[in-house]
Order: C-alpha cells, then sequence, then structure tokens
C-alpha cells in the first residue's frame, strides 16, 4: 500500500485539530460509544451473526440509496471490487461476528475497553504498509491514553461477573476483532482507497459482508431467525444506519485525513461514552479507578490529536 501524503506544513495547525476533522470524529464517538449497549440487548433470542447480518443489509440499502442520490460511479473494475470485498470481510464480518461473540461471553463495557487497544495495530500497521511514523508527541499522547485504558481494564475486569475463563475468551475474540478492524482502517487510508468513491464502495462493502455474513449464520445457527420486539427492530435500524451507514463514512473519512493511528483514537474514548451512557440508562457508578482512567484517557485524546505528524 502507498504512503498517505503529509500534508501538515510547519506554521498550520495539525489536520486533527480542525473543525472539519473534530466534528466527525465526535459525531463518530458520541454514536460508536452507544452502540455496546444496543448490542448487547440484541443477544437474547437472535444468533449474533444474523443480528450481524440483518444490520450490515440495512446499512449497506441506506449506502447504495445515498450513492445514486449523490449519482456516484458503481463501475467498478476487478481490483475495486476485490478492494470493496475485503473491506467487507474484514470489517462487516469477521470484525462485528467476533464483537458480537465477545460480548456473549463477558459485559459490554469490558469489550469496549479492550477494543481501545485498536491504536496499537493501527500505528504498527501503518508504519509497516503506509510509512507513516508517530511523531513524538502523538507517542507521549497515547502513554498516557493507555495508562488510562489500563486503569479501566483492571476496573472493568474486577467487576466482571465471568470467571477467568470466560473471561479470557471475551477478551480473546475482541482481540481477534481488533486485529480484523484494524486491517480494514489501514485499508481505507491506502492510496487504493483513493482510486474509488466512497459511498459505493462501502454499500458493495456492506451488502457483501451481509451475505457472508448470512452464510455464517445459516451455517452455525440454522435458518434466519428474527425477534420482532420493538427494542430489537429499533436496535438493528439503529445500528444500521446511524453506528454504520453514518458512523463509516465519517470514520473512514477521517482516516484518510490524519492516518489510523490518531483516528483510532475515537476506539480510546469510547468506553468512556459508553460508561456515561451507562450512568444514565443503566444506573453505572464510578469508581475512582474508572474516573481515574476516563481523566487520562481523556488527556492522552487531547495531547495525542494536538501532534503534527511527523515528516518520514
Amino acid at each position: 500500500m502507498s504512503a498517505v501524503p503529509n500534508a501538515d506544513f510547519a506554521g498550520t495547525p495539525p489536520r486533527s485539530a480542525r473543525a472539519a476533522i473534530l466534528i466527525p470524529f465526535a459525531i463518530v464517538t458520541l454514536i460508536w460509544g452507544s452502540t455496546w449497549i444496543v448490542i448487547r440487548d440484541q443477544l437474547a433470542v437472535v444468533p449474533p451473526s444474523w443480528s450481524v447480518s440483518y444490520r450490515f443489509l440495512v446499512a449497506g440499502i441506506a449506502m447504495t440509496i445515498w450513492a445514486l442520490v449523490r449519482r456516484d460511479s458503481f463501475r467498478f473494475d476487478a481490483r475495486g471490487l476485490l478492494f470493496a470485498a475485503a473491506i467487507g470481510l474484514s470489517q462487516f464480518v469477521l470484525n462485528f461476528n467476533f464483537v458480537y461473540r465477545a460480548e456473549g461471553f463477558i459485559t459490554s463495557g469490558l469489550v469496549a475497553v479492550t477494543f481501545a487497544m485498536l491504536l496499537v495495530p493501527n500505528a504498527l500497521f501503518s508504519r509497516i504498509f503506509l510509512g507513516q511514523r508517530m511523531g513524538g508527541q502523538l507517542m507521549l499522547g497515547s502513554a498516557i491514553a493507555m495508562a488510562g485504558v489500563a486503569l479501566l481494564f483492571l476496573h472493568e475486569a474486577r467487576v466482571n461477573p465471568a470467571g477467568s475463563t470466560t473471561t479470557l475468551i471475551g477478551i480473546g475474540w475482541t482481540l481477534a476483532a481488533i486485529l480484523s478492524a484494524s486491517t480494514a482502517n489501514v485499508m481505507q487510508a491506502s492510496e487504493t482507497a483513493r482510486r474509488y468513491p466512497m459511498a459505493p464502495t462501502l454499500a458493495i462493502g456492506m451488502l457483501f459482508g451481509a451475505g457472508v455474513d448470512a452464510v455464517v449464520a445459516w451455517t452455525l445457527a440454522g435458518p434466519p431467525v428474527f425477534e420482532m420486539r420493538a427494542g430489537y427492530v429499533a436496535g438493528i435500524l439503529y445500528l444500521g444506519l446511524a453506528a454504520s451507514a453514518l458512523a463509516f463514512p465519517l470514520y473512514f473519512k477521517v482516516l484518510r485525513a490524519i492516518g489510523p493511528a490518531k483516528g483510532a483514537y475515537s476506539g480510546v474514548i469510547v468506553p468512556v461514552i459508553a460508561m456515561m451512557f451507562s450512568t444514565l440508562f443503566e444506573g453505572y457508578r464510578w469508581s475512582t479507578l474508572a474516573a481515574g482512567g476516563a481523566a487520562l484517557t481523556a488527556a492522552g485524546l487531547v495531547v495525542a490529536l494536538s501532534a503534527r505528524r511527523p515528516n518520514r
């Protein structure tokens, strides 16, 4: 994959400090911070793979309509179709099937906190495949944020009701999801991604992903299962429209502008947002560890996003 051009020059603010980046970054973080509770609610009746398939069927249809409204071209060469399918497989099949299964073993809070480690493979893969280096300020911000994540992780591990073996299985599923998501993140920041319009690429990737999810679901759990409960239906629509069709284009736009390492900070702050939603809707009570972890995570975010991209 080719490197993303360096666009941060001396005397200008870093891209990540601009409103055009901060606003979509904030929207994505707020939306994804709310999804953990919704996903947890969907695990009672419908097998996880079917819920994932429904989510991305809704998202793929919405993205297709949006692309048609924009009059984007769906004329893809073989390379473009393979690229869209690879995005679909890594992001919309493997990543989400792993996440939904993780929440069957451990709390949504622990999954969200563990997922904050996305910063690590994103930074590593960016260096290997895109030639992007982490500057000193970004490394400092990352260290501060990961210290906060460690405190959040310790808190969530302490309150997790599952036994140690069950917890390790859940964390293992989450780590597999992280690697899958990181692969898609770096692909979206590559020069190959820039050759094709984003909306049609995501539409193809989501619909392809929904199809593969359905095959996986039928193989593992049998024929389709759907829960006609209002909360389940609303959850599918929210996850498909807001958390996917809206959030992913915004997130991938941010990745292309500031790189996967900085972009992964959305995942770092998401656990804090998730805990705030849990405070409002589930009566979550903040401990000293959780509050300290949230404060460190926020401080690391500010330090990292104000860093300039280093010269390569």
